[in-house]
């Protein structure tokens, strides 16, 4: 892409909805939380060095196949792998070298800068659901196919709440647009609906390629200014076990040579893709993970990689997978500390398998999301909408789960555990004594507004109280609140002519064609 002039990056704000009767909806400001306690560490030093020693095993004696001739092509350049066919096995003194090249930390940029995230370190950032296939409209009470229309509403509410940092994949996938061209369409709307960092699925070379041009266009960034460092992220996939596809790592490459973020999620499903044991399933998903990371440093020494997790286990019964399980948790957990051992930013995901906005779709999600904060992840993927695995995204989910995130980010205020003089408030304890209460002393009225977390989907009527208004469920209220949102939606500002220059790039790249749809 040729050198351009910059251009005023578009700022703006999230739409102001309101609830019945004309009050705004209360969320907590944009402010990506850091996360202040000690990560979970099931494992002790032994167990690090034995999960450690397994990953370098299956990659020095065992190997990763590699899909891919140009990939192949260059770690045939290196000392350190053994390539026999598409086997690639790596000198775990090669691996270890590569992966101190990686940055501890790095930033990523959107179009509007006040947005930016940090990524690594103790900060955490939440995105929402990626690529499901369908959608679950309430007004129709069930499962339908997703439409660019439904996407556009889940961008709409990845932008409106400002504890998604990023905003990852195809909310629902808008199967009413062609393959070829729905992801000319859905960046096009993501950066228009939004002004958060955003993604681009590595699949192949024209989808890559046209979503940096896009996310280029969209900042106004010169080429040198676009590749100084990270203004988007992509995510690839292995294909459990033990191999990488053609089109992931070839967009894996062209990211890393254009300094993108690059984050790796080996799918490893214990007792399908991977060992049945947990310890197993994480030594096989680091392995396939490193490969990658690997990959990256050979071709740009401090490519800014994130090792991603998404190791769960399948129902013995039925063989479907469980997500929001004790193994799941404990598996992210080990993860974490595996990542912190190898000096690498990691990834984890809210996810959950039911089917419908319900009890158990919260206490999965909920066990999710609070494993990734106890393994000390930096970017939570799928933490708002998620349904059935993935297959299903729904809006009131998405809205439900953003309470979870609002909570997780007032339990990470460091107001919460303060003590200070004030704090202890030994002089309020005086006052009162044994014969009063606290209700209406300076003290509390002081402090009355801002002291406890304030919900807006949560109801702490009482049940006669929430009877008399209407008995209205979990589910219910948040449809409501969605459909608020979606009336007074306003997308945040992007320059008139950067706007007409992106509509022009997606009018073009379609008429050339698109993307091809196999490879």
């Amino acid at each position: 892409m040729e050198d351009r002039q910059r251009r005023r990056r578009g700022g703006g704000r999230a739409g102001n909805a309101k609830r019945r009767g004309g009050e705004t909806i209360g969320q907590m400001p944009w402010n990506p939380p850091l996360n202040c306690d000690r990560p979970t560490e099931p494992l002790n030093d032994e167990g690090v060095h034995a999960i450690h020693n397994g990953a370098m095993t299956i990659l020095e004696e065992i190997g990763i196949e590699f899909l891919n001739g140009e990939a192949l092509d260059v770690l045939k350049k290196t000392d350190g792998c053994k390539i026999d066919g598409e086997n690639v096995r790596m000198d775990r003194e090669f691996v270890m070298e590569m992966l101190s090249l990686a940055p501890g930390e790095f930033t990523i940029t959107p179009r509007n800068v006040d947005r930016t995230i940090m990524v690594g370190g103790n900060s955490i950032n939440f995105g929402n659901v990626s690529s499901p296939p369908s959608y679950w409209d309430m007004n129709s009470g069930g499962k339908v196919t997703g439409t660019r229309e439904m996407c556009g509403n889940l961008l709409k509410l990845s932008q409106y709440f400002n504890c998604i940092h990023f905003v990852g994949g195809y909310p629902v996938e808008p199967q009413d647009i062609h393959a070829r061209e729905r992801h000319l369409d859905v960046l096009f709307d993501k950066l228009v609906i939004t002004d958060k960092v955003v993604h681009a699925y590595c699949l192949g070379r024209e989808r890559v390629e046209d979503v940096m041009d896009m996310v280029q266009i969209a900042g106004g960034h010169t080429d040198e200014e676009f590749e100084s460092g990270p203004k988007m992220y992509s995510n690839i996939n292995s294909t459990s076990p033990l191999k990488h596809d053609y089109p992931m790592l070839d967009g894996w490459m062209r990211l890393a040579r254009r300094n993108q973020g690059l984050i790796v999620t080996p799918f490893t499903l214990a007792g399908a893709m991977a060992p049945v044991t947990m310890a197993g399933a994480v030594a096989q998903s680091l392995a396939e993970g490193l490969a990658a990371i690997a990959l990256a440093q050979t071709i740009r020494p401090g490519a800014c990689c994130v090792i991603g997790t998404f190791t769960s286990n399948v129902d013995m019964k039925s063989g479907a997978p469980a997500f929001g399980t004790p193994e799941y948790m404990r598996a992210t957990q080990m993860t974490g500390q595996l990542a912190r051992f190898y000096g690498i930013p990691m990834r984890a995901s809210g996810v959950c398998t039911a089917n419908v906005p319900d009890g158990q779709s919260m206490w999965e999600t909920s066990n999710s999301l609070w494993s990734a904060v106890q393994a000390g992840a930096h970017m939570v993927y799928h933490a708002a909408g998620w349904l059935e695995g993935g297959l299903i995204a729904s809006p009131e989910k998405f809205i439900m789960d953003c309470e979870i995130l609002q909570q997780i980010q007032r339990y990470m205020e460091p107001v919460i555990y303060a003590t200070s003089e004030d704090e202890i408030a030994i002089d309020a304890v005086r006052e009162v004594g044994s014969q009063g209460h606290f209700f209406g002393i300076q003290h509390t009225r002081d402090r009355y507004t801002t002291a406890f977390y304030q919900p807006y989907l949560s109801d702490w009527r009482n049940f006669e109280a929430w009877d008399a208004a209407g008995g209205t469920w979990t589910a219910a209220r948040a449809h409501e609140l969605f459909q608020a949102i979606m009336e007074s939606f306003e997308p945040p500002h992007m320059d008139e002519a950067i706007k007409e220059e992106l509509e022009a790039f997606v009018v073009r790249r379609k008429e050339e064609g698109g993307a091809p749809t196999d490879y």
